[in-house]
């Protein structure tokens, strides 16, 4: 099997990838005083997620560029949010073979253990703020969007 050589990118999920505070903002107010502070432990919170403006796209061309992963958290106290950032990739990047998403995703609490160039994740927890390689902070000032990122990224490819 031969190694890819391009360089390595991994692109985070939550507010990066998927639109976490629209699926918020269409919640029972009973569930959402209920998991207050703790939203992402919701029983069915993140598989019908709306993707964040451009992100799809994003990924597609940097998929081609890059050896492009996506690498997230997924709340402890909810195993079922597990299932459903499967679920979700599978809905919005596809689960066929032919799908730039099919088999990277990566779910762990420690992004930091990843090797690679380049990370595009809109917070610094969970090891991003410790990755070897780049953190590229989206919804900064300098990375405020997938336009910004995607400028970015194409040169560095």
């Amino acid at each position: 099997m031969t190694r890819d050589h391009r360089k390595i990118l991994y692109i985070d999920l939550d507010n990066t990838m998927v639109d976490f505070g629209h699926r918020i903002e269409g919640l029972d107010p009973v569930v959402v005083d209920k998991y207050r502070g703790r939203m992402d432990e919701a029983p069915g919170i993140f598989a019908l997620m709306r993707s964040m403006p451009g992100a799809i796209e994003a990924f597609t061309e940097l998929s081609a560029l890059f050896d492009t992963y996506l690498l997230s958290t997924a709340p402890w106290r909810n195993p079922s949010g597990w299932q459903h950032k499967v679920e979700w990739v599978h809905e919005h990047l596809g689960g066929e073979e032919d799908s730039p998403a099919y088999k990277r995703l990566i779910l762990t609490h420690h992004k930091d253990l990843n090797r690679g160039d380049f990370l595009v994740d809109d917070r610094p927890n969970n090891g991003a703020e410790r990755f070897e390689g780049e953190w590229i902070h989206f919804g900064s000032d300098r990375f405020p969007d997938w336009a910004a990122v995607l400028n970015y990224l194409r040169e560095r490819a």
